[in-house]
């Protein structure tokens, strides 16, 4: 099963459901997993890992690493709303593909490169 996931690395994103829902709290996206949907988000859904002494750890202990969470429980963040938005997307008059906020209209940021077959021509 292969999903489509609106967010991509470096993306800051606001989280909206689970227990690390912060409101108006934006946060970078680590990795994205789009076979299973969900994305790691830096800081969020936090867990300890319990490393045995090894000769790579010789002190062992507890590590905490953040796990993914399902990408529906996150919303792009949109600096000019300054919080959490829907998506959609448009072709710019070049031929662009990009993102845009749904709220505000603003662009944010490009999913393709122009191509000539979606540029509006110009009049």
């Amino acid at each position: 099963m292969s999903s489509k996931v609106h967010v991509r690395k470096d993306d800051m994103v606001q989280v909206i459901a689970g227990d690390d829902a912060v409101k108006g709290k934006a946060h970078k996206v680590l990795r994205v997993l789009p076979d299973v949907g969900k994305v790691v988000v830096e800081g969020i859904n936090r867990v300890y890992k319990h490393v045995k002494p090894s000769q790579r750890s010789p002190q062992g202990g507890r590590l905490s690493k953040e796990m993914p969470i399902d990408a529906s429980n996150v919303l792009l963040f949109c600096p000019t709303c300054r919080r959490g938005v829907r998506i959609g997307r448009r072709y710019e008059a070049n031929g662009a593909k990009v993102r845009f906020c749904k709220k505000c209209g603003a662009n944010l940021g490009a999913i393709s490169k122009p191509r000539a077959k979606y540029a509006k021509p110009a009049s």
